[in-house]
């Protein structure tokens, strides 16, 4: 079989689909931190037999995403103080590379993504929709990290990401004034515009230190 013998594949596997379903529900909380995963019951309710669904889990087992336990079963992960950290020196690691990529390309049409992002944070602030809010927090970052330009970046952003998404369910009530949250990344984007590296550098660490610190008191990203 050569190269020219294989078929372009026309739509998603089964197993592609439940495991973007389950991936998704994790990300927003809707299985949440140590839940189990019940075989019997998931086919049950995606319809479908247990191969696919084993293979789905199996990809997010891979991904970190969920654990398994001998003899007990796969359970959504728990994202411990340790697991914080790690979280968001690696984020930080990834986010400080995109800015320097971004830096050094086309700072307004990066901006002018990035200010999509933050209205779309502003009218779910005004509507008082937490939900809508984290979602539209996560995308501010996606484009930050997509403006780099970098496909490798985007990638090894990509599991992150959705930890983060974990990680901004459990912040969410940490904030007494949802402007802050607002706030922070208006400053990131003058950053970019006025060509402000350092500073740009500074207000990406400082906001995941400030998480850091929200989600995992007595921790920060320099001890």
């Amino acid at each position: 079989m050569s190269l020219a013998d294989i078929e372009p594949v026309s739509r998603e596997s089964t197993a592609g689909i439940i495991a973007r379903q389950l991936r998704d529900a994790i990300m927003t909380g809707t299985l949440p931190p140590g839940t189990q995963l019940g075989e019997t019951e998931l086919a049950a309710r995606f319809q479908v037999s247990r191969g696919p669904l084993r293979e789905a889990m199996q990809r997010l087992v891979s991904e970190g995403l969920l654990r398994s336990e001998r003899h007990r079963g796969l359970f959504v992960i728990d994202l411990e103080p340790g697991d914080v950290f790690d979280i968001y020196s690696a984020r930080w690691a990834i986010e400080r590379a995109a800015a320097f990529r971004i830096m050094r390309g086309d700072r307004e049409t990066a901006a002018a993504a990035l200010d999509e992002t933050v209205a779309a944070m502003s009218a779910a602030a005004d509507e008082d929709d937490p939900t809508a809010l984290s979602a539209a927090d996560l995308r501010f970052h996606e484009a930050l990290i997509n403006a780099s330009g970098s496909k490798r970046l985007v990638r090894m952003a990509s599991t992150l990401l959705i930890e983060t998404r974990m990680c901004l369910a459990a912040l969410q009530g940490t904030y007494q004034r949802v402007e802050e949250r607002v706030s922070e990344h208006n400053r990131i984007i003058e950053a970019i515009r006025d060509d402000d590296l350092e500073t740009l550098l500074s207000l990406l660490e400082a906001h995941m230190e400030d998480a850091v610190q929200r989600l995992a008191p007595g921790t920060s990203l320099h001890s």
